[in-house]
């Protein structure tokens, strides 16, 4: 006992955290479906584009004004938990697990069409299971591993974006061999927006998805050593990355080549190096397109175990899913994610217009989900924040916030209306209900009638071994009150069990999953040497240690070394406490027959008590 779980590896540095900020938002979309998406409003489409760009930046912005204000907490469901409720943390955490697990098998079918491209006689699936396995198995060997190779592909992609920027600029303004200068194509095939004006926003549904991605800075941040630093720096640099990256690249396509081209919805890029005679572009872009593919596949699987992580440390997902391994990964996590990713691939292999599609729809409109809610989290935390701690600040409060959800609102609708998204809305809104149904029914389940007075052993007033197990509430007054009852000549010996827990020491709400346990730990360790320092104060034999972040797990260890004959269990009341609503006591007594526990509710406004008066009680 006394030994907290292993921790999160803080394996990202800066030039990581750097490179993952600024090809989050570069991703196989971009490099294969903008191509549609010009074909779809015209010439104009880099316009669809600024606008779902200035959608997300104000996402990103809000995000960063609630991180660096509290710097230390977990994700972006921690916001939505604290300023709606649990049903709002619930849902935001799962639904974009949902959605990250559904995009990894998505991206390994992707990735493997790519693979095909010089290997057409292999089957799909095979290199779909192949790079399901390989980048498993990345994200499983370390923390620095992930960092690695998203480091390398996002520099691959960004080089690639920065070549084409170049090269087709030089293009457009006549400065290549035997090119003039030649706008043409912006007016030309029916003008510069040939299906009006409405175009432009109907193309932001399809538009925003090729963006997600940079919201993953911020859950990435939390495992560097300075979290606030590196998540005001990602979100202050979004703004450049979406004009270049995305507003101006695509506008360049547009001007390079006629809206109405059939290469434009194979590949777009590697028309437009075509039309410039770049030699080998086919090959060079699908290279490009392959390492978007595994960036987006590997950097899916480390949002989604880490998105797990935290909801494990919440007693929100299995407490399983919270264990880390010896070099600092949470390997169950890690697995759990990748088995949806696997099962996704099966069913694209076996059940491609049913299963997989389905999956597919059903996750359609989820980020937006997401979205919505971390706005509206941003709108009601930035009312509650103190000033002093706002040194990131969205712009225009509390206007811009309102509009940003009216914005969100409205692309939900507009896929209501729309015949091709209609069935993603319908089916992600059934995802989310789904979701909400189980939280309300484990909440009910957990919410259990308490046990009926008079139903615990009662105490001996002559015990020689008292083990105690508590943590929040380590120093209440009844606890002490307790201890006098069971120990009436006050010669006992006794053990304080505090379980390192993270729900329990308050870490949880706090404290980013790579802190968590070094936090906890830290948390239930103060606690213990308080009560540890009142009770020697007063001459007693006691003794004390951590146990097991699983209350029940710590218990069993405390009684097999310490071997009691009286035990006690404190608590908060049932509307306030984790270990009765998973009816800890109860579980305890079934186990342990042999042993008496009783069960001590302390009320909140009497932590501390212990410390205060524990000298005038005895």
């Amino acid at each position: 006992m006394g030994a907290p779980p292993v921790e999160l590896k803080k394996g990202l540095k800066q030039r990581h955290l750097t490179m993952i900020a600024m090809g989050g938002v570069i991703g196989a979309g971009l490099f294969v479906g903008s191509g549609a998406v010009i074909q779809s409003v015209g010439p104009g489409a880099f316009m669809t584009y600024a606008v779902s760009g200035v959608l997300v930046i104000m996402i990103m912005r809000m995000l960063g004004e609630m991180a660096v204000a509290n710097p230390s907490t977990g994700s972006f469901a921690d916001y939505a938990r604290n300023a709606m409720g649990p049903w709002a943390g619930f849902s935001a955490a799962w639904l974009y697990w949902y959605f990250w697990v559904i995009v990894v098998g998505f991206e390994a079918i992707a990735g493997a069409e790519a693979m095909r491209y010089w290997f057409p006689d292999v089957p799909t699936w095979v290199f779909a299971l192949v790079l399901m396995a390989l980048m498993t198995g990345t994200n499983l060997f370390s923390v620095k591993s992930f960092g690695e190779f998203e480091f390398w592909f996002a520099g691959i992609r960004i080089a690639a974006i920065i070549a084409f920027i170049g090269l087709g600029t030089f293009f457009v303004l006549g400065l290549w061999p035997n090119k003039g200068l030649d706008f043409s194509n912006l007016v030309a095939h029916d003008g510069f927006l040939p299906f009006g004006g409405g175009a432009v926003f109907s193309g932001v549904v399809v538009v925003i998805f090729s963006m997600v991605g940079a919201e993953i800075a911020t859950i990435a941040a939390a495992e560097s050593p300075d979290p606030g630093k590196s998540i005001a720096r990602a979100t202050n640099s979004i703004i450049l990355r979406i004009a270049v990256f995305f507003v101006f690249s695509i506008f360049l396509l547009a001007v390079i080549l006629p809206w109405n081209s059939e290469g434009l919805a194979a590949s777009p890029y590697v028309s437009a190096f075509t039309a410039m005679g770049i030699p080998f572009a086919d090959h060079i872009m699908n290279a490009v397109v392959l390492t978007a593919v595994l960036s987006c596949l590997n950097s899916g699987l480390y949002t989604a175990s880490r998105m797990l992580f935290v909801l494990s440390a919440r007693r929100e997902a299995p407490l399983s899913l919270m264990k880390v391994e010896g070099n600092g990964v949470p390997r169950n996590a890690i697995l759990f994610s990748s088995i949806v990713g696997f099962l996704c691939v099966v069913a694209a292999a076996l059940w491609e217009d049913t299963v997989f599609l389905f999956l597919l729809n059903s996750s359609g409109a989820v980020i937006l989900f997401v979205y919505l809610l971390i706005a509206i989290s941003q709108f009601i935390l930035r009312r509650r924040t103190d000033p002093a701690k706002l040194t990131v600040k969205m712009w225009l409060y509390p206007g811009l916030s309102v509009l940003v959800i009216v914005a969100i609102a409205a692309v939900l609708l507009q896929m209501a209306f729309n015949q091709g998204t209609r069935t993603q809305l319908l089916l992600s809104l059934l995802s989310w209900a789904v979701l909400l149904v189980i939280f309300f029914v484990t909440r009910g389940i957990r919410n259990r009638a308490p046990v009926p007075e008079g139903a615990e052993p009662q105490p001996t007033g002559e015990a020689q071994r008292v083990l105690v197990l508590a943590n929040e509430t380590v120093e209440g007054k009844e606890l002490l009150a307790e201890l006098q009852r069971i120990d009436r000549a006050g010669k006992a010996e006794y053990f304080i069990c505090v379980p390192a827990n993270p729900i329990d020491t308050g870490q949880a709400m706090h404290s980013g999953a790579v802190y968590i346990w070094e936090r906890t730990a830290e948390a239930a360790q103060e606690r213990l040497d308080r009560t540890l320092a009142t009770m020697r104060s007063e001459n007693l034999d006691v003794q004390g240690g951590l146990g097991d972040f699983r209350p029940l797990r710590a218990l069993d260890e405390a009684v097999a070394e310490f071997k009691p004959d009286q035990a006690v269990i404190s608590s908060h009341p049932e509307d306030s406490s984790t270990w009765l609503r998973y009816d800890v006591v109860d579980r305890a007594r079934e186990k342990h027959p042999d042993l008496p526990i009783t069960h001590i509710v302390v009320d909140r406004s009497d932590e501390g008590d212990l410390v205060n008066q524990a000298g005038s009680a005895r």
